[in-house]
């Protein structure tokens, strides 16, 4: 029996911590799990029949960091190759009948994916890919994709697996106390991005205990049309005895894994602090059961890295100002690959309102699918809307799609085979909603009937794909009024057929109709608002188009779209009056602005004229702390996510470091707050969290000195006392590397080192880090910044 079989409508238990059964070993931070596979074979042998005997339908692999990055080629094999030996002898040893699989386990890379860190998207996908050929060849079941908390990670590691195995593969997710990833992504986020990738169970893992995971379980399960996984810590974790240990009893976390259960869990193991105990205890309690409820959908949505937006709940604006087609400035910045100017032209289309982008650089004479790739790259961080990537090439679209950090809305395909063959296969592949052009090999129809007809041969062609008709959404065609009078009626009859006789969502380029006519945005805006009473989904629009705006907000108030009517009034209210500048037009650019929204070009002109009036520590402290301050503030109020917060850190490091020369010579000397040595301790190869830390702490005006990961105690304490440091920040990920954090705090205390102490990581709390001596403690990167200056009074 395949795996797929077995879990067809079924609960599927999973195994517990392995970093908490090694630590119990002896097997702690001084070795990297993943050789235990080769130097300890017994005992993790051990620890998966002790899993398997406690009712695990499936372990995991010894090999959450096993990747190339942290090993060469032939250990690399060699390690894999034991860890799957290891698991397929104790699911021979167990006594216990029943199905007994194993999974390859694959986590993290430790490093953060450009453009927040040096490890390229396609590194990454390589990186996954060694792990996974090599354990396909050894012989896995399945694949787990775990502890990810980055989307564009997550992406990457997904890619790798459906791209050399045909197994099924479970993804989880690492959510924080917020409901989000590190990089913002939520639960509706998630799903509907793995699951149109082609994720086979979806899930979340690690994190927090079973209960404050709870609301992540009952989203997943209202948006995932996949099984459901949950694998929660055992609670937070403390010091007894100089040992780490978990504060939710194995009765406990029981029965928060049975409230799971009842918001729709399928699968069930543990993470960090859970031990067969725990696994056992869970598996008796759900012995006999079955899922108790449908697997859930989550409509028509897009989303980018950290936002859905759903065509079912109204309205949906895409702006169509990133195309050339008329722009003649926009083709110049197109052709001399001027990026910056179209990220401009995004941000101010989000700032008016818009709730996608359509993204179009197809320009005659330039790299289609390397100039799409690095526009995407640039905008998809750079504003939090979904994107709609909008190319006639199918290697220009594969190109963007790949590195697209969400679920992007493909723009387009067409009736014809040659388009439907190029098109399904990508937007299968790499997940994705598409707009489907309502023409074929003969042209456009005249007529609405030819139109639908179109249509349904769309979506049986996109089935045979796999592609769920959800996901294609209908574009009828507005065709100019100047040259057929009765072409907005067929347009208009064609979105009430879609509508209603298929089911599907539509979306219109309004901008075509009025074409050959004066007064266009008065023929565009009265044509949007019929096809809004016919059912229309989604437009194509300039949002700097008042009357288009207006008929907007207009008709969602006639439709009884807006509750109160509150979006109309506050529309009203930022109208500008007769002969004054628009209140709702973007604020004139200042070197605060641009820091704020990540344009480093921009910074530097800002800088430059700045430079001309005033002293360079006065530009520090009145403009680039302050916006800083102004990112920071959003940051903790959940405002922005992290991207955006490293985007304006990169742009003020490209201020600070324009103005080294200049501070240096006005002020004879360097400045700093103060000097911190961060490291992530040994065993630990995880620097993600450490080197978000650091970039902010030198914005901050902190002499960082960086001494990288898997550091041993004795070098952190040597380079403290060397430099004279103030502060020694520790970073640890690992449940198995935490009591190398309290080595090295103790170490350096019985040194005489004056340096204060902050820590942070993913399993460490406020309580945790006061119990192993630190002085401070920090949950995330901003949060690294307030402690260090409370450190320094």
């Amino acid at each position: 029996m395949t795996f797929r079989e077995f879990a067809e409508n079924r609960i599927v238990i999973l195994d517990g911590a392995m970093g908490t059964m090694l630590e119990k070993q002896g097997l702690g931070s001084r070795e990297l799990p993943e050789r235990c596979n080769v130097t300890h074979p017994e005992v993790i042998t051990a620890i998966h029949k002790a899993y398997f005997d406690a009712g695990s339908n499936v372990v995991n692999t010894n090999t959450f960091g096993a990747n190339s990055l942290k090993f060469d080629d032939c250990e690399l094999c060699e390690l894999i190759a034991a860890a799957v030996a290891n698991a397929r002898r104790a699911a021979l040893e167990s006594s216990r009948v029943g199905a007994k699989f194993v999974s390859l386990d694959i986590g993290p890379t430790g490093r953060l994916l450009r453009p927040f860190g040096d490890l390229d998207f396609e590194e990454a996908v390589s990186v996954f890919a060694k792990t996974v050929k090599i354990g396909v060849e050894c012989g896995v079941d399945l694949i787990t994709i775990e502890t990810m908390n980055d989307i564009s990670e997550t992406r990457a590691a997904l890619i790798a697996a459906k791209e050399n195995s045909t197994l099924p593969i479970i993804v989880t997710n690492a959510y924080g106390a917020d409901g989000k990833l590190l990089s913002g992504a939520d639960a509706e986020v998630m799903a509907a991005t793995l699951v149109s990738m082609g994720a086979d169970y979806i899930g979340a893992n690690c994190s927090l205990g079973p209960k404050s995971l709870l609301p992540i379980i009952e989203q997943l399960a209202s948006y995932s049309s996949v099984p459901v996984v949950i694998k929660p810590n055992a609670g937070l974790p403390k010091i007894e005895e100089g040992r780490t240990v978990y504060d939710t009893t194995p009765e406990q976390f029981c029965e928060d894994i049975l409230a799971a259960y009842k918001c729709g869990a399928r699968f069930f193991g543990g993470c960090c602090g859970t031990t067969p105990e725990y696994i056992a205890a869970v598996a008796n309690a759900l012995k006999g059961m079955h899922p108790c409820r449908d697997l859930g959908s989550s409509g028509t949505v897009i989303t980018s890295f950290c936002k859905a937006v759903s065509l079912d709940d109204g309205i949906t604006l895409i702006g169509e100002r990133i195309n050339p087609t008329g722009k003649k400035l926009l083709r110049e910045a197109i052709l001399s690959s001027d990026i910056d100017a179209l990220v401009r032209i995004g941000i101010e289309e989000e700032e008016l309102g818009a709730h996608a982008l359509d993204v179009n650089v197809g320009v005659p004479g330039i790299n289609e699918a390397a100039m799409l790739k690095s526009t995407v790259f640039a905008l998809q961080y750079a504003v939090e809307l979904p994107l709609v990537i909008d190319s006639a090439n199918p290697s220009a679209m594969e190109s963007a799609l790949r590195i697209y950090s969400g679920k992007a809305l493909v723009n387009s395909v067409n009736g014809k085979e040659e388009s439907m063959s190029a098109i399904f296969p990508l937007v299968k592949k790499y997940g994705g909603a598409v707009i489907a052009l309502t023409l074929d090999e003969n042209g456009i129809p005249a007529t609405s009937e030819g139109r639908v007809a179109i249509a349904k041969r769309i979506l049986a062609r996109a089935s045979e794909f796999g592609i769920d008709r959800k996901d294609i959404i209908f574009d009828p065609l507005a065709m100019a009024v100047s040259a057929d009078k009765g072409s907005a009626l067929v347009t208009l009859e064609t979105v009430e057929k879609i509508k209603n006789e298929l089911g599907c969502h539509t979306s219109l380029g309004v901008s075509n109709i009025s074409f050959g006519l004066p007064m266009r945005d008065g023929i565009n805006s009265a044509f949007f608002a019929m096809a809004l009473s016919k059912g229309l989904s989604a437009v194509i629009m300039n949002p700097k188009s008042e009357e288009m705006m207006r008929t907007y907000y207009s008709s969602r108030a006639l439709l009884g779209l807006d509750d109160n009517f509150s979006d109309y009034i506050a529309r009203a209210a930022a109208e500008p009056q007769s002969g004054s500048p628009s209140a709702i037009a973007p604020a004139n650019e200042t070197l605060g602005s641009a820091i704020i929204k990540g344009l480093g070009k921009e910074a530097l002109v800002h800088l430059a004229s700045l430079l001309k009036s005033r002293a360079p520590l006065d530009i520090v402290n009145e403009e680039i702390i302050p916006a800083l301050n102004t990112v920071g503030k959003r940051f903790e109020e959940g405002k922005i996510y992290l991207p955006s917060l490293l985007l304006s850190a990169e742009t003020a490091k490209v201020a600070f470091d324009a103005l080294k020369a200049e501070l240096s010579v006005s002020t004879g000397e360097k400045s700093s707050k103060g000097v911190i040595v961060i490291a992530t301790v040994k065993g630990d190869v995880h620097d993600i969290g450490k080197n978000i830390v650091k970039l902010l702490l030198e914005n901050y005006g902190f002499e960082v000195i960086d001494l990288g990961k898997d550091v041993s105690a004795e070098r952190i304490v040597a380079v403290a006392k060397e430099r004279c440091a103030d502060i020694v920040a520790l970073s640890a990920l690992m449940t198995t590397t935490v009591p190398e954090m309290k080595a090295t705090i103790d170490m350096l205390r019985s040194s005489g080192s004056a340096a204060k102490v902050m820590v942070g990581g993913a399993v460490l709390t406020n309580e945790y880090a006061a119990e192993i001596g630190a002085d401070g403690y920090a949950p995330d990167a901003m949060g690294a910044v307030r402690c260090a200056e409370q450190l320094m009074g």
